[in-house]
């Protein structure tokens, strides 16, 4: 199992971003969370097996079409059994 966290920066807001990553999520099998930030960024924490979690960043480095993902900050964080993923 791995968790990632991770921030996306760019033109990610009202671009329907955060529905799009709970269905790919859903589609991948993977948990956990995605929100808006107050600056303008999306935050996300995903959990899964190690191969859906990597597909689930790299589509995060990309986005739905609309976006514009200028900035990904992934960082590794300690996996916590979390399987359901929702819009925060």
């Amino acid at each position: 199992m791995a968790r990632r966290h991770v921030v996306v920066r760019g033109r990610v807001q009202g671009v329907w971003f955060r529905e799009s990553a709970r269905r790919r999520a859903t589609e991948l099998g993977v948990g956990g969370w995605v929100r808006n930030m107050p600056d303008g960024g999306v935050e996300a924490e995903l959990e899964g097996e190690a191969e859906a979690v990597a597909v689930l960043v790299d589509w995060f480095g990309q986005g739905p079409s609309g976006a514009r993902v200028e900035a990904l900050e992934v960082e590794d964080r300690e996996p916590t059994g979390e399987t359901d993923f929702r819009v925060a």
